[in-house]
């Protein structure tokens, strides 16, 4: 808090995307002052919601991000920028290792230049490459297989070196499977060609798809499809906001936390959701499974219950799907994620 009792604003990074767009609602509700900056690439203008100062920027530019923080007071950063779609970063690394590795580097460096006392990073289980025990615990061995695991990694590390050297504190959150939309209908999952699997499987509940592909059938699970463990997007934006007010409580101390429920679903128990939520049958497409994707990546999520008082609220499966499916109906009805 300030010396008069206010809260300090928030620089959210990436905040016109999928999950930051959430938690700026989630900061905005819980009555902080909320900076977004975002070049737009992924993200979209209409995202903001009203409230938030909005800047069209780059993360690296350096006289960008300190005219903001100066500007506005900025004591605290969350960190959603980058670039996610795994398979693109085994054919594009250098992308990945400039977007999410480089230009995180350049933000670390603004925010120690402009006094900036804490910083969440959204990071994901993807560090963990292809667990030794499911659940995963955040001790468990770190040897991502894709170069997003490896870029968020270093990004990690970087934290690390700098909160050792620096009056910075931070928690990064190891996110496993994002999914659903904003309850109350403010924000979802916009992206054009997003290969996440519920958003595949309510957009071909609508239609804007034939089938949905299975990848794989022979893994070591009931069913024979991988599990993941799907968190809802408003539950994951509610732990940033317990994560920073933690981070302003005990500014000598950092973390690293699972965000997840503990509780995987299959492929196919995920496409017999959408069935029941819809009340109609998915085509299915039985296809070979991806190289590297492991057999379960599910959360042990005791740490995070421990630290925060974050307590999920939306973990349903059914209710996420139905989240998704309004938010997937209202971008039909738009005929553009532009709009």
């Amino acid at each position: 808090m300030n010396s008069n009792g206010a809260k300090p604003a928030v620089l959210v990074t990436g905040g016109a995307g999928y999950i930051g767009s959430h938690a700026v609602l989630a900061l905005l509700d819980a009555g902080w002052p909320v900076v977004v900056i975002d070049n737009l690439v992924t993200g979209f203008r209409w995202a903001v919601p009203e409230g938030a100062v909005f800047a069209e920027g780059d993360i690296a530019d350096q006289s960008l991000v300190a005219g903001l923080v100066e500007e506005h007071g900025i004591r605290a950063i969350i960190h959603f920028a980058g670039s996610i779609v795994v398979p693109e970063s085994v054919e594009n690394p250098l992308k990945y290792y400039e977007n999410n590795t480089v230009k995180s580097r350049s933000l670390i460096e603004s925010a120690v230049r402009g006094g900036v006392r804490h910083f969440i990073f959204s990071s994901t289980a993807a560090t963990y490459g292809i667990p030794d025990q499911v659940p995963i615990r955040e001790a468990a061995r770190t040897q991502p297989i894709n170069p997003y695991g490896w870029s968020k990694l270093m990004t990690e590390r970087m934290l690390a070196d700098v909160s050792f050297a620096h009056p910075l504190n931070h928690c990064a959150l190891r996110y496993f499977n994002v999914a659903g939309a904003d309850p109350e209908g403010r924000s979802g999952q916009s992206t054009a060609g997003a290969t996440h699997l519920i958003k595949v499987a309510v957009e071909a509940a609508i239609g804007k798809r034939s089938h949905v592909s299975v990848y794989g059938t022979d893994y070591n699970t009931p069913d024979g499809t991988g599990i993941r463990d799907y968190i809802h997007v408003s539950d994951l934006a509610a732990a940033h906001v317990d994560a920073l007010e933690k981070l302003m409580q005990e500014p000598q101390t950092s973390y690293v936390m699972n965000c997840g429920y503990s509780r995987g679903f299959s492929v196919l128990e995920v496409l017999d959701a959408v069935d029941r939520v819809t009340n109609m049958k998915i085509e299915r497409k039985l296809e070979a499974r991806r190289a590297g994707d492991p057999d379960a990546l599910v959360a042990d999520n005791m740490k995070i219950l421990e630290t925060l008082p974050w307590r999920p609220k939306l973990n349903d499966l059914d209710t996420i799907v139905t989240h998704a499916l309004a938010w997937e109906r209202r971008l039909a009805e738009r005929g553009s994620t532009r709009a």
